[in-house]
């Protein structure tokens, strides 16, 4: 009996252990955790639908025990049950009452996918560009700015984001805010995502899109009104000129280089790429290389000597083996990059 006893404790254990993981809360992706009307108009539909499933759960298997019960073999009962065949009502009764569930159903659903593509009043355009691996962010109402993974947007304002992709499909997600949107080659579709409050919302993109799809991710940072026209303003201009020293030497590596073939330092005659960010302003960013590295000096260091090695597939050459770059040249950029505020 020992084999029996240890397999079902072994299957206990497992299933006890495969519900622990989904056992958490407050997570970064949380879509059950709205913090914007979009998202609760989801979250409530959601519900109207979870709630409607475990009822029908319910009272389907509660029947089913039921009948288990009531109508299990007794020691002696030799008797069949009597068989039923043809029963109109019991079949009219089954047709029209999932029909009443699909109905029940589809008027929330109907009304809550119209309020979502309604266009809201006093939104704030935002131009969304999907890259392998990266986002790119166009502000039409304020010339200029441009940025690059995280997207900054004013709390209590509904934003209006036109979703295009450069290569091919992605998917832009920001669970506490919107639902999915896929980012389509070739067509515009849009997103109406709002924050009820300033903080900074996790996101990713969640249509496999090549090597790095799980490196794709994506912040957006909501601020008061005020802060946000003052942030809006900073982005909008031109990059300082270094003062000399390092930061000096690192623009003229920058310019003289590869970089500026893919990169934009807005200010700069020489740069002009746009295939890769916007780095007009990037010290001003928490992160780097699609949201994956937090902005310090040894992430910035790994990334320029070998970026291939650090995010797979990586189309920025390695600094030292392709492009040249030598130890005091990654110094003199990595000082550059963190005097772009």
């Amino acid at each position: 009996m020992k084999g029996p006893r240890l397999g079902r404790f072994g299957i206990a254990l497992a299933s006890f252990a495969l519900l622990a993981t989904a056992c958490a809360s407050g997570g970064p992706l949380d879509t059950l955790s709205p913090e914007g009307p979009i998202a609760r108009q989801i979250d409530g539909l959601w519900k109207i639908v979870f709630y409607l499933a475990v009822a029908v759960f319910v009272l389907v298997e509660g029947a089913l025990v039921l009948l288990l019960i009531r109508f299990r073999h007794r020691k002696g009962d030799n008797e069949l049950p009597r068989q039923t065949h043809g029963n109109t009502r019991l079949e009219i009764g089954w047709t029209i009452l999932p029909s009443l569930l699909l109905i029940a159903l589809a008027v929330p659903t109907v009304t809550t996918i119209w309020a979502l593509a309604e266009e809201k009043p006093n939104s704030l355009k935002i131009e969304v560009t999907g890259a392998q691996w990266w986002w790119r962010y166009d502000y039409p109402d304020y010339e200029g700015l441009t940025t690059a993974n995280e997207l900054h947007i004013p709390a209590g304002r509904p934003i209006s984001l036109d979703l295009k992709s450069d290569d091919i499909i992605h998917s832009f997600w920001a669970p506490r805010l919107a639902g999915k949107q896929d980012v389509v080659p070739g067509r515009t579709n849009n997103l109406t995502i709002q924050a009820d409050r300033p903080g900074t919302y996790e996101g990713a993109c969640v249509e496999y899109c090549g090597l790095s799809h799980a490196n794709m991710r994506l912040k957006v940072i909501a601020h008061d009104a005020d802060d946000f026209e003052q942030w809006a303003r900073e982005q909008a201009a031109d990059a300082r000129e270094p003062s000399g020293g390092l930061a000096a030497r690192g623009k003229r590596v920058f310019e003289e280089g590869q970089c500026v073939s893919c990169h934009t330092i807005r200010g700069s005659e020489k740069s002009t790429g746009t295939t890769a960010p916007d780095l007009t302003h990037f010290a001003s960013r928490t992160s780097f290389a699609g949201g994956i590295f937090t902005s310090t000096e040894g992430n910035l260091r790994r990334w320029l000597a070998d970026a291939p090695a650090e995010k797979p597939g990586s189309k920025m050459p390695a600094g030292i083996a392709t492009m040249g770059l030598t130890t005091e040249d990654i110094d003199a950029l990595i000082a550059y990059l963190q005097s772009l505020r």
